[in-house]
C-alpha cells in the first residue's frame, strides 16, 4: 500500500463560529458547509472538517477534545509577511521566526494559537 496525501482532518472545536471567523480572518482559509450543515476550513488541496465538541459526528475520535491540536501549514507568502500580518491583527506569537525540519526540507516558522489554543505551525519552506 501506498499513502499519496492526507485529504482532510478534523479539528473537535468549542465553537465553529468562532473557529471559522478565526480560520477565515486570520489565515485566509475558506469555508463550507457540506452534508446537513457540517463545516469545513479548505486551504491548498486539503481541508479541516469541524466538530463542536459534545456534538460529534460518528465516526469519530476515541477522545476529542478542543485544544489537544499540534499541526503545520504552509505558506507561499514570505515568512516575514505572516509574521507583520499576525502582530497587525494582534494575534499573540508563541515562537518565532524560527528554524524547524520539514516533511520535505528546510522551514521558518512561527507559532500561534487558536481559539482553542490548539497549537499552529506556519511555516514557509526554505
Amino acid at each position: 500500500m501506498h499513502i499519496r496525501s492526507l485529504d482532510h482532518l478534523v479539528l473537535t472545536v468549542a465553537s465553529i463560529e468562532e473557529t471559522c471567523a478565526f480560520y477565515q480572518d486570520v489565515l485566509g482559509m475558506r469555508v463550507s458547509e457540506f452534508a446537513g450543515g457540517r463545516k469545513a476550513l479548505h486551504f491548498g488541496d486539503q481541508k479541516f472538517n469541524l466538530h463542536e465538541a459534545g456534538n460529534e459526528f460518528e465516526p469519530k475520535a476515541k477522545s476529542p477534545i478542543p485544544g489537544s491540536a499540534d499541526f503545520c501549514l504552509l505558506t507561499d507568502t514570505p515568512i516575514e509577511e505572516v509574521f507583520n500580518h499576525l502582530k497587525a491583527l494582534e494575534i499573540p506569537i508563541v515562537d518565532g521566526i524560527v528554524d524547524r525540519t520539514g516533511a520535505t526540507g528546510a522551514l521558518r516558522s512561527i507559532y500561534i494559537r487558536d481559539p482553542d489554543q490548539n497549537l499552529v505551525e506556519i511555516s514557509e519552506l526554505q
